[in-house]
């Protein structure tokens, strides 16, 4: 018998219901899976070996699942790579227009590449932006030699430099992340993610981080993101994927709503599918449960000043900033504490009170009021000089 697709002039549910699946499978979001609110984060578990969740202005953990174990990281290692690369710019001991030649050594990496050949120049932004985007591995090595010297001495200051950064279950064997022939090549989600937050405070890391696609070679040879949710993940802003055998399928993954940015770290996911699905499925998660509340530098009455040469002082808060439940955010209260005088001398910088930040009758945290200017203790003549003063108007 002939399949019929028809039913009283229309098409079966069958048919159409085949017809929305096929339709569905083909959008960007069909290998999302988004976590239910839990408030908590407890309930969240995730296919992959170790996660972790932070806000990276306050640094604070919102989730995190085995963050601990050191694990093989591929290509994800380019975070620190990139770190020192930018910390030298902002040394003074490299540009962007430095032109970089390729060594012998650096054009025989494998994997993921820009195919240098032994000799040739590139400028420094476009080897930068093929590690950011395209993970290049030889530009990864090139970099390195070109800063240290050596790739064995850039690796040295990357392992000095991920101990300064708290990065306590972090060895680093090369800057690229290949694991074929390394032996304690390792790292944490939790340590990528204190890694990734010192590299996002470079502007330039996120500018090319957000790329889609460009080129190099004066247009000759094309880049593509290795990180898929650049394009399909609103809000992303980078920053790196890696995958090797050893691995599995890693990213951290930052993307910014509301003032707010998060850091996801995912390692050894089964799958680049299932590794995106969990950094979607956590980020989701992250931004719907919470959010910044941020008070920004008060604006606070001059203090008196008892015994001073002056009679007020001005007062300084900073900026404070943390991490709330988001349907509780505009329910943060302020108490500033300050007493009614302060006696003199003064000096600037001094700290003569606080701004005391609470939510439910819990304290969030507090910042220092601090005097904005020195003010001496009055001397003789001039106390001599305020008399005439009150004398003259009585």
């Amino acid at each position: 018998m002939k399949e019929k697709y028809l039913w009283n002039g229309k098409f079966s549910p069958n048919r159409i219901i085949a017809m929305l699946l096929a339709i569905v499978l083909c959008l960007p979001w069909a290998f999302t899976v988004s976590a239910e609110p839990s408030g908590s984060g407890e309930a969240l578990s995730f296919d992959c070996k170790s996660a972790i969740l932070m806000e990276a202005s306050t640094g604070k953990i919102l989730f995190e699942q085995n963050a601990d174990e050191a694990l093989p990281p591929a290509s994800v290692t380019k975070v620190m790579t990139l770190l020192l690369v930018m910390e030298a710019i902002e040394e003074g001991r490299l540009t962007l227009d430095d032109k970089i030649t390729a060594s012998a050594h650096a054009s025989s990496m494998g994997g993921s590449q820009i195919f240098l050949k032994e000799g040739e120049e590139m400028s420094a932004e476009d080897m930068i932006k093929s590690v950011v985007i395209a993970s290049a591995n030889d530009a990864a090595v090139a970099l390195a030699e070109h800063i240290a010297g050596s790739e064995e001495a850039f690796v040295a200051r990357m392992n000095e430099r991920a101990a300064e950064l708290g990065m306590t279950n972090t060895h680093f064997e090369n800057t690229n992340g290949l694991d074929d022939t390394v032996e304690r090549h390792l790292t944490s989600a939790r340590d990528i993610a204190l890694m990734s937050q010192a590299l996002i405070r470079y502007e330039k890391i996120t500018e090319y981080a957000s790329i889609w696609q460009d080129t190099i070679r004066g247009g000759e040879f094309g880049l593509t993101n290795t990180n898929r949710l650049v394009r399909f993940y609103r809000g992303a802003t980078g920053l790196k994927t890696g995958s090797t055998a050893k691995a599995g399928f890693c990213i951290s993954a930052t993307a910014e709503r509301d003032g707010m940015t998060l850091i996801c770290v995912i390692m050894g996911a089964p799958s680049r599918d299932v590794r995106n699905a969990a950094a979607t499925s956590l980020l989701d998660w992250g931004f719907a449960n919470t959010a910044l509340y941020t008070h920004e530098q008060s604006e606070l009455s001059p203090m008196r000043v008892c015994g001073g040469e002056q009679e007020f002082c001005s007062l300084n808060a900073e900026r404070f900033s943390v991490v709330v439940d988001r349907a509780k955010k505009n329910a943060v209260e302020i108490k500033i504490e300050l007493p009614e005088m302060i006696d003199a001398p003064v000096a600037q910088g001094d700290e003569v009170g606080k701004i005391v930040y609470t939510l439910d009758g819990e304290e969030l945290g507090s910042v220092p009021i601090t005097a904005g200017e020195s003010v001496p203790r009055v001397g003789f003549w001039g106390i001599f000089v305020r008399l005439l003063g009150v004398m003259s108007l009585a």
